[in-house]
């Protein structure tokens, strides 16, 4: 079973480069090796908005939190079952 791990962080003002910088540099170095990970991806939205999606057989690692004067709120976190690939 696949699943997606879906983690979302809101950046504070003016800092979505640097909280973007954090996920290349910190997030996903922690992730890499990690048993299961099948896939990573992040991506960018209006708002500061900074998602990084991982793709896993079995059960997720959980992305760690950035640096509190990064974020605008707290990180939003979502798992997902996969239904349906084409």
């Amino acid at each position: 079973m696949t699943l997606a791990a879906m983690w979302e962080a809101r950046a504070a003002d003016g800092r979505a480069a640097e909280l973007t910088a954090w996920v290349h540099a910190t997030a996903l170095p922690a992730l890499r090796g990690a048993a299961g990970l099948e896939r990573t991806e992040v991506l960018g939205a209006p708002g500061g908005r900074v998602l990084l999606v991982t793709w896993w057989e079995g059960a997720p690692v959980a992305v760690a939190d950035p640096p509190a004067d990064l974020v605008a709120r707290p990180v939003h976190r979502w798992e997902f079952t996969s239904q349906h690939v084409e």
